[in-house]
């Protein structure tokens, strides 16, 4: 191995193989580069920062350690993942992370042989990595299978399901256990280094072996005494009873900025020719960056910022965010009704409720990354007379799907579902746009299902959920700004299953669910330039769907169209139920339903986004000029 030179050493590293080349001195110099350029492209582009600068060294050791791509790594959640992407292969590209045809934000199969899994929702990187390692196992290959997953991750059930099975297969798996919050960890220093060193010595895991067939040979009382006196002096010097009783063995914690402490232990675990090991790793969120350390949520999630500053870019727009809304919303509801409460997984600031918990401490309950959970929580606290607001992003209500169904649905308990981050969501791409709710949502009997069109609607859509309290019912509203509307000084509650006309109209009638309404607007707008007068329609409501109105739009219009933010089998499919079942199409009516299409679309501007689904104003045209069996063409008329 050659010596280090005054050129960039991240400038000669293209791929692991050729960090493999570097001698362990060089490997702090890396680091700095990296944590450097990380920082520099996340200012360019906004993204998750803080996680990845906290794993810097960790990303390093593990590419140094492990034969990557032969050795599986697998990084759970992904946010994290910018210094890999960096590493291996993908720092050219690094300045179009979450851009248009750009680097996912997170690990991507199709983007790069070093993303084994994909990553988006947390807590999976155990039970893939245990799915590799069976199947490595079958097929009689001797790579080695690494999962990275923190410790807020470490919270969810499925890591624990996961461990549970690994522990009792007893592959050879090894989990690193990312602590950031030192939520479990004693103080690191130097002896804690050297204890996890010699504990996950090949010696040390052989001895222990050992001592286990012996006290199989002793008796009983002995045993019991033995092993009391073992776990009691584990407790106090290593830690890792939790993971050892899950059949685990256990080495940590230990200092992850330190390759001095990284480098040995990992090597140990590599060569350890023994069932699954945890790697207990601590490690500071936003490492290297001041701006980043000092913030509360160690810039977690940032838009384009100045380094030097780390003052980030603010919006030019003055329209509220509708998650602002909707929090504000419930706190003036609460001032008015102390049996309201908010439950949220793991996602205070992301849905708002942090606000509500400033202002009700004792009556917001972040549950951490346990959707299941969180969900018959709340089911639970609505069966005392408590009005719970499940406040989950839409993409990941789809972990508590079966407790939506069997805790909440069947009991009919009153529940209120505020879905966040409803539709497509721009740089996030699409493991967190909220496409299926209606969809899921709508198929469970006794639901109410609304969706805001706008933030005023919103406002009043809280109002609505409060007062309703025997059944369930669930309310979406998107990521970003509102359009500006006039806001009402409180809620209101709406009339159930009942929508509203906003504009009339002669042959074409547009029938919107949730905030498309601002481009159907536009759309009546276009067609009116063409001697079209197209009435415009807000459902408010999916379920109970407001059937007096369908059919008199199916009525007194030639065509009729649907709009919405979600998948097919969503309100379009409820609107076409209804209209078949009262004959409708017998009559003539040219209907269509405007679904987001059936692919999974990238991550780019929402706008684009929009477009590329074919739900932008210009499409919605073009969908009405379809259905007259004509088309647009150079701002012109023809017949098709």
């Amino acid at each position: 191995m050659s010596e280090p030179s005054d050129t960039p050493l991240l400038d000669g590293v293209h791929t692991p193989a050729d960090l493999r080349k570097l001698p362990d001195s060089a490997l702090p110099k890396l680091a700095e580069e990296l944590r450097r350029e990380t920082i520099n492209a996340v200012a360019k582009t906004g993204g998750h920062l803080g996680a990845g600068l906290g794993v810097v060294e960790l990303t390093i050791a593990l590419h140094y350690v492990f034969d990557t791509p032969d050795d599986r790594l697998i990084w759970d959640v992904g946010h994290q993942s910018y210094p890999h992407k960096i590493l291996t292969g993908r720092r050219d590209r690094i300045r179009t992370l979450r851009q248009g045809g750009g680097l996912s934000g997170f690990t991507k199969r199709a983007e790069s042989e070093y993303d084994p899994f994909g990553a988006a929702h947390s807590s999976t990187s155990i039970s893939a990595g245990l799915g590799m390692a069976v199947a490595r196992d079958l097929a009689g290959r001797n790579n080695n299978v690494v999962c990275v997953i923190g410790d807020g991750a470490m919270s969810a059930g499925m890591a624990y399901e996961a461990m549970n099975n690994a522990g009792a297969r007893n592959e050879r798996l090894i989990v690193i256990l990312n602590d950031n919050d030192m939520s479990i960890a004693p103080p690191v220093g130097a002896m804690s280094a050297y204890l996890s060193r010699l504990g996950s010595g090949r010696t040390f895991l052989k001895l222990r072996d050992v001592g286990k067939q012996l006290a199989e040979r002793l008796p009983k009382a002995l045993d019991r005494a033995i092993t009391r006196a073992v776990e009691h002096a584990r407790g106090y010097v290593m830690g890792g009873t939790l993971f050892e009783e899950l059949g685990f063995h256990y080495c940590g914690p230990i200092d992850g900025h330190n390759l001095d402490h990284l480098l040995p232990v990992l090597r140990n675990v590599r060569d350890a020719d023994i069932g699954p090991i945890l790697v207990h790793v601590v490690t500071q969120k936003g490492k290297g960056y001041a701006p980043a350390e000092t913030s509360a949520d160690k810039y977690h999630g940032v838009v384009k910022f100045d380094v030097a500053t780390g003052a980030q870019q603010k919006s030019k727009s003055n329209a509220p965010q509708y998650t602002k809304i909707f929090a504000q919303s419930l706190i003036k509801e609460a001032r008015k009704d102390d049996k309201i409460v908010a439950v949220t997984a793991a996602m205070p600031s992301g849905t708002g409720l942090d606000l509500f918990a400033e202002a009700f401490p004792a009556r917001c309950f972040d549950v951490g990354i346990a959707e299941q959970h969180a969900v018959t929580f709340a089911a639970g606290l609505a069966t005392e007379g408590f009005k719970p607001f499940a406040t989950i992003y839409s993409t990941f209500l789809q972990r508590g799907y079966d407790q939506v169904v069997h805790d909440v649905a069947i009991q009919q308990l009153p529940v209120r579902f505020a879905l966040d981050r409803a539709g497509l969501v721009g740089a996030d791409g699409p493991t967190h746009a909220g496409a299926f709710d209606v969809a899921y949502l709508g198929c469970l009997p006794g639901f109410v299902l609304m969706a805001a069109a706008d933030e005023a609607e919103l406002v009043h859509m809280v109002a609505t959920q409060v007062a309703i309290d025997d059944r369930p019912s669930a309310l979406r509203y998107p990521r970003g700004e509102g359009v500006g509307v006039t806001m009402p000084e409180e809620g209101v509650p709406l009339e159930i299953g009942k929508g509203r006309i906003v504009r009339e109209g002669g042959k074409i009638a547009l029938l919107s669910y949730g905030t498309r309404l601002a481009e159907c607007l536009k759309a009546a707008d276009e067609l009116a330039a063409f001697g079209l007068s197209a009435t415009v329609a807000d459902a408010r409501f999916a379920k109970p769907l407001d059937t007096d109105l369908v059919l008199r739009l199916a009525r007194d219009h030639e065509v009729l169209i649907t709009i919405e933010e979600g998948s097919v089998g969503g309100f379009g499919a409820y609107v076409m139920q209804t209209l078949a079942e009262h004959g409708v199409f017998d009559r003539g009516l040219k209907f269509r339903a405007m679904v987001l299409p059936d692919v999974f679309i990238d991550q780019d501007s929402p706008n684009a986004m929009y477009a590329k689904a074919g739900l932008d104003a210009k499409s919605i045209v073009a969908k009405v000029f379809e259905a007259l069996g004509k088309n647009v063409a150079a701002g012109t008329v023809k017949l098709a």
